[in-house]
């Protein structure tokens, strides 16, 4: 062959050399494209996200911030100036005691605030739209004009006919209890408890452990994952940056009980404080040697009141097996009559602190750490109820887009 006629060759072989060795830096980009998120990152609700989906909180936290500081500065007044002269003056359990409150009310107060308080996982687009087209056939009107779902669905529980609410945020009807929060902008269930019989109020009464037919696909896997025990949210805490729902009310709870012991443990020592320093050199002198005994003492009297009251109080819905919407509603007052009794209850106060304070809490239903997988439907937009099958469908191809796109 001449000279001339390897040149191809060579140019050939440059080329394929060249095809194998770039692709090696093409892939990475490739994967990176494609990496899967988590589900945390696009969750619906207004909430933060901290250590990778671990820690779950409202996204209005400047009153838990002020709680912090609170705390943290009164205690750390308390034992840096009080505790070393009532240690030597009385005991030094004193300052090991305000320890141990100190680290038990901090534990309980970022397990309630970090924590998913119950939250319930919205209705994916054919979800809603299966339910929407169950509730349009029982109304008759497949055929014509739309019809907004109804709000309310009649269940007998224990013996007690209770209202299955529909959120249009959501696209669910919501278990007995439960609530959708404005704020965090989630519907939220919270403490489990009595396990009862529970099936729609037009069939026929269920056998315990039964299972009833079901109201929507949704409800079902709700329903499933509760056990078949009380869906119940208590309230939004701005206090503790969070939802108080099933999941961290027992730490709530614990929260504001261990609160009130430290608040009245150091208001109490601290006036102690004073006095023994007033007896040495005088009540004016005592409080010019010790002006952070006095911010503390006025810290703990305007405080003190509220949480106690806030302890007894809980302490009162836990004993009863209530929520504070319903205390505050008198959904179960004995004013109504005696027939209007609370099929949540078990008629013991002690077997009601008991499922409150020592039952197993129920896993987070939302998976705010798990991957966002191709094919898993996405939530379905939230409407004001008026919107056409037409805008649901549409809703779901602009989900199956995104998900594309992702």
């Amino acid at each position: 062959m001449p000279p001339g006629g390897g040149g191809p060759m060579k140019d050939c072989e440059y080329s394929q050399i060249s095809t194998h060795s770039s692709s090696p830096m093409e892939s990475p980009h490739k994967k990176k494209k494609i990496a899967a998120r988590r589900k945390w990152e696009v969750f619906p609700g207004r909430n933060k996200f901290f250590c990778n989906g671990r820690i779950m909180m409202a996204r209005q936290t400047g009153v838990f911030y002020l709680t912090l500081v609170l705390i943290l500065v009164t205690s750390g007044l308390f034992f840096a100036f009080d505790c070393p002269y009532l240690a030597v003056k009385i005991t030094p359990a004193i300052p090991v005691v305000g320890g141990i409150l100190f680290f038990f009310v901090m534990g309980t107060l970022l397990r309630t605030s970090f924590s998913d308080p119950g939250v319930l996982p919205r209705a994916t687009p054919d979800e809603a739209a299966d339910l929407e087209r169950q509730i349009d056939i029982a109304n008759g009107t497949s055929s014509g004009g739309y019809r907004p779902p109804p709000r309310t669905k009649e269940v007998i529980i224990n013996g007690q006919t209770v209202k299955l609410k529909y959120c249009f945020t959501c696209k669910i009807f919501r278990p007995p209890r439960a609530s959708h929060c404005s704020l965090c902008d989630n519907c939220v269930d919270a403490l489990g408890g009595r396990n009862w019989d529970y099936f729609p109020s037009d069939q026929a009464e269920m056998q315990p452990n039964q299972s009833p037919e079901p109201l929507s696909g949704k409800c079902t896997i709700f329903w499933s994952a509760a056990a078949w025990t009380e869906e119940r949210f208590d309230h939004h805490c701005p206090w503790v940056g969070n939802c108080v729902g099933k999941r961290n009310y027992r730490f709530f709870y614990m929260f504001i009980l261990s609160l009130s012991f430290l608040t009245v443990f150091i208001f109490a020592f601290v006036i102690t404080h004073v006095i023994l320093r007033s007896q040495q050199t005088g009540f004016l002198n005592a409080l010019k040697d010790s002006p952070a005994s006095v911010l503390e003492a006025v810290v703990c009297f305007f405080s003190v009141w509220s949480i106690v009251g806030l302890s007894g109080f809980h302490t009162y819905l836990i004993s009863s097996n209530q929520t504070t919407n319903e205390d505050i509603k008198g959904s179960w007052s004995n004013k109504r009559g005696k027939e209007n009794y609370n099929p949540y209850s078990y008629g013991n106060i002690f077997t009601n602190c008991c499922v409150a304070l020592c039952g197993p809490i129920s896993p987070s239903l939302i998976d705010r750490r798990g991957y966002i997988q191709s094919d898993t439907p996405q939530p379905a937009a939230p409407s004001n109820g008026m919107a056409a099958y037409g805008a649901t469908q549409s809703q779901s191809d602009m989900g199956e887009e995104w998900r594309t796109l992702d």
